[in-house]
């Protein structure tokens, strides 16, 4: 089985746990997701099949949207609700926290948190962290392209809308956003809504694919890529492609393409063959990956 299927990944469950659902729902051993979720976290989880999962580092690489819901007046260990309380404060109100939110969007630094996937000389950082260890974690560059206030959900809870680049931690955010509002705030729930041009509407729930066989909702691979231009080739550039073998641009009719540019490839009958990525140097298209279906 080759292809893409959009999960509604449930509360309670890992990324991890949710791709060896879909293996076991499909008896396909190459499965790969794209992009982890918490735990607490629901919404889209992208799961690759077969060889679409050589697609799996280029959806990693995209936007991804969030709805949040963050409490303010408290801190944690864990920077959510789920840890243990360090600290409780009254909580800001509604004007504070839209007054502080602009200083969260654009380009902003954030250190990781302890409790992530992150490895510190080859151990996870939430190992370290449930031993009750600390180690030092350097600030790096996210980017926040939008951060709205979408409505209170009680007097100190508010659900947030998040569009940010990978490697954002939304905990982390609402961890910020409360120290820069003097009380403390934690992350109390945690919704994926789009993900690589795919939307939470297009998602299927996990009960949905045990009842109807993982075949009624399986995408083509090329979906996964679908932001990327395609470029239409012959059979017998087609035949060079699959074999690892370069295309001249002139003969593909691209002109100056950005170096390191990537391309939807496909043959004659529109099969898709894979990724090409635009070598400047050798005025060439080389082989990104291949898909043989």
């Amino acid at each position: 089985m080759v292809g893409l299927i959009l999960l509604d990944k449930p509360e309670g469950m890992t990324s991890f746990g949710a791709a060896a659902a879909l293996r076991r729902l499909t008896g396909e051993k190459r499965v790969g997701h794209t992009g982890t979720l918490d735990p607490m976290a629901t919404g889209l989880l992208p799961i690759l099949l077969g060889q679409a999962t050589r697609l799996v580092s280029l959806l990693m690489e995209t936007e991804k949207e969030y709805e949040a819901v963050l409490r303010l007046g408290m801190r944690t260990d864990t920077l959510d609700v789920t840890g243990r309380i360090l600290e409780t404060r009254p909580a800001a109100g509604r004007v504070e926290l839209e007054a502080v939110l602009p200083r969260f969007t654009g380009e902003i630094l954030q250190t990781p948190p302890m409790y992530s996937a992150l490895k510190k000389d080859g151990v996870r950082l939430y190992e370290l962290a449930r031993q009750g260890k600390e180690v030092e974690r350097k600030p790096r560059p996210v980017t926040i392209r939008e951060l709205e206030l979408l409505e209170a959900c009680g007097p100190d809870t508010y659900r947030l809308r998040v569009v940010c680049s990978k490697g954002t931690y939304i905990r982390t955010l609402c961890d910020d956003i409360g120290r820069e509002l003097g009380c403390g705030g934690v992350m109390a729930a945690l919704r994926r809504t789009a993900t690589g041009g795919f939307s939470i509407r297009e998602a299927v729930a996990l009960e949905q694919l045990e009842a109807d066989g993982p075949a009624a909702h399986l995408l083509p691979a090329d979906r996964a890529v679908a932001g990327y231009p395609a470029l239409q080739v012959s059979a017998a550039q087609a035949g060079r492609f699959l074999n690892g073998g370069q295309l001249d641009f002139a003969r593909l009719s691209l002109q100056n393409p950005a170096h390191g540019a990537l391309y939807r490839v496909y043959g004659p009958g529109n099969r898709f063959l894979g990724m090409g990525r635009a070598d400047g140097d050798k005025e060439q298209l080389a082989v990104q990956c291949i898909i043989q279906i």
